[in-house]
């Protein structure tokens, strides 16, 4: 169960705190949304999002509503930050919804602490056998207990301009083969061309989690080891340090005052946004919302390698569902859940704005129905499926907030209040004292 300062902690990490009960999700009485016993009674649906994904889900759940009469589904929803700071309390308070989307930061924050069910309990209503393994994988804790059902799939990569790259006459190196090295030449060059017209290489890079984590890969180790990997070192983490300066050295990027001013542009007035990078780093469904804001042709493309060729692409769940371990509805709403995943009516409406997903059948039934850039995010997923490497361990409960001290601490090296050295032992220390305890 959650104690009340478990749940404090998540909602710190959310943005905010209000006052709390202090009982847990499984301490009695009234837990779960759902009337009845046996997993029986109305579903609580709970997702976050903004007005797209409340249309499409409205619609799916319509079509549900003329497929199954056993019960009723009572929809739920709020935009990202309202989103946790309530499922917070209502997981401390014992009524937590029975079906709710979850993100890879909070799902071993509530899995670990006995929030959520393991799905493999429900398998006669629930068969997730058809996905693809290395995709279900992100959603199990530790000791492998399955408490998410992956909605779909993003990869971090590069996303690029492809107008803008033309215009500027840089060639790039074949994906498969080009090194951070020669990324960070093509972006410079970029950005010579373009300095007349306020056009950059690459809008930001540095300060965020996700490219260290690719950048520990690539060097044999993780920010989170498994049993059997290898802690990173702080030698990785200033090379990575060293590397983002030096984009900012060559004008292949903009300085980090600039990047943070960018950053609160949001997607619609960032400089990749508006036509004005050519490459930007994301999760690659993330592309589409992009190409939507600068009416740009874009493309993907794999990461940079630090040894050619060796990538070390994973799967990300772009998020779960995953259903309270009190609720008395735990039956139908995983009935629910696998209508959502793989009904494909309700797919054809979904499509891939949640993430691109898992279930063969599904990718096979919507591909039809996408649009250009939706399709280029689909067959990027399906083409990395060859090569991805086993998906890294999702963030512990204790490291919600490593992302946090990432961008401050990078941010002082950039401005030149310490040095490289001294940056990367701070931030090996903050991932040394977020680690699970064993």
């Amino acid at each position: 169960m959650f104690t009340r300062r478990q749940t404090l902690a998540l909602l710190a990490a959310a943005g905010s705190i209000p006052v709390l009960a202090s009982c847990g999700p499984n301490s009695g009485g009234s837990g779960g949304g759902g009337g009845g016993g046996e997993g029986g009674g109305d579903v609580r649906i709970y997702w976050w999002g903004g007005d797209l994904r409340l249309g499409l889900t409205q619609d799916a759940l319509a079509i549900f509503a003329e497929k199954n009469t056993d019960f009723a589904v009572s929809p739920e929803y709020s935009e990202w930050t309202g989103y946790w700071d309530k499922l917070a309390t209502q997981t401390s308070g014992g009524d937590a919804p029975d079906l709710m989307q979850m993100d890879e930061a909070y799902i071993d924050s509530y899995g670990t602490r006995g929030a959520l069910l393991d799905l493999e309990t429900i398998t006669d209503v629930l068969d997730l056998s058809a996905m693809d393994s290395k995709v279900l994988d992100t959603g199990r804790l530790a000791d492998g207990t399955l408490v998410g059902a992956p909605l779909g799939v993003g990869i971090f990569s590069v996303g690029v301009n492809e107008d803008l790259l033309a215009k500027s006459g840089v060639d790039l190196p074949a994906d498969t083969e080009w090194t951070w090295t020669q990324f960070g030449e093509a972006a410079a060059a970029i950005s010579e061309w373009g300095k007349d017209q306020d056009i950059v290489g690459i809008d930001m890079f540095g300060q965020g989690a996700a490219e260290l984590h690719a950048w520990a890969r690539q060097s044999g180790q993780q920010v989170f080891p498994k049993d059997g990997e290898t802690l990173v070192t702080a030698d990785t983490i200033q090379g990575w340090l060293e590397f983002s300066k030096s984009l900012i050295d060559s004008g292949a990027a903009p300085g980090a005052d600039a990047q943070i001013e960018d950053f609160g542009a949001g997607v619609e007035g960032g400089r990749f946004g508006t036509g004005k990078a050519v490459f930007h780093f994301q999760f690659h469904t993330q592309v589409q919302t992009f190409a939507s804001a600068s009416g740009a042709t874009m493309n993907l493309l794999r990461l940079p390698a630090i040894t050619a060729g060796d990538h070390q692409m994973v799967n990300k769940a772009s998020m779960y569902w995953s259903i309270a371990a009190a609720s008395k509805a735990a039956e139908n709403a995983g009935t629910l859940m696998s209508f959502l995943l793989t009904d494909l009516d309700a797919a054809k409406v979904l499509k891939i704005e949640r993430g691109v997903t898992a279930f063969p059948e599904v990718q096979t039934a919507i591909e039809g129905e996408l649009n250009d850039i939706e399709r280029i995010c689909l067959d990027f997923a399906r083409d990395m499926q060859a090569e991805v490497a086993p998906a890294p361990r999702v963030t512990p409960a204790e490291g919600v907030g490593f992302g946090t001290e990432v961008t401050r601490i990078s941010q002082e090296f950039y401005f030149g209040n310490t040095d490289a050295a001294e940056a990367a032992q701070q931030i090996l220390t903050a991932a040394e004292g977020m680690q699970p305890a064993s």
